[in-house]
């Protein structure tokens, strides 16, 4: 029970470490804004055939599908809640990520590898630049919900011990209201 307890205490810390630079610190995680740009940016190319605006919007979407796509299939298939709390806070970081490219729309005022600003042109296509905070606050929003989802997932241990422990109590409290008449003995006496 320890083991388990402490691998997800590391799970934990982990995950606290790689929320710690986006929610707290407002940066990106180093070296996993690298693997968030790759996925930016092979989202970009795999939407190319779809048109325009799917080209534009699939960067964003895939830097944070990826790791909530691996949450899912580390949740579902492999029944790994470390891995996915982990997958959880790299999305996380990757909404927080979007959020800041999203606010930045009506400014274009970070650095690109294109050059063209993706939600500059898909917010004022959809003529509503003036929305790019509101829009950034949601995904953010949306960021923290999948961090805690994370956390949640590493302090559930504790819950589940509490749990177990409250219901031996539970059955331990009622044994003593059960009419027990004589003692049976198995085997021989």
């Amino acid at each position: 029970m320890w083991r388990t307890w402490g691998r997800y205490a590391a799970a934990l810390g982990a995950v606290a470490v790689v929320l710690w630079f986006p929610v707290v610190r407002g940066e990106r995680v180093p070296l996993l804004w690298a693997a968030d740009l790759g996925f930016h940016e092979l989202g970009h190319l795999a939407a190319i055939p779809l048109g325009q605006t799917a080209h534009f919007l699939a960067g964003s979407a895939t830097q944070v599908l990826v790791p909530l796509g691996l949450a899912a299939y580390f949740w579902i298939r492999q029944r790994h809640h470390i891995a996915t709390a982990l997958m959880l806070a790299w999305a996380a970081a990757a909404a927080y990520d979007a959020a800041v490219y999203i606010r930045d729309a009506p400014f274009q005022r970070l650095p690109l590898i294109g050059g063209h600003h993706d939600w500059a042109f898909l917010l004022g296509r959809w003529d509503a630049l003036h929305q790019a905070d509101t829009i950034a606050r949601a995904v953010r929003l949306g960021g923290l919900i999948i961090g805690l989802a994370g956390i949640l997932i590493c302090v559930s241990p504790l819950f589940d011990g509490l749990r177990r422990h409250l219901r031996s109590r539970r059955r331990l409290a009622g044994a003593d209201q059960l009419p027990v008449r004589e003692i049976r003995w198995r085997g021989r006496r």
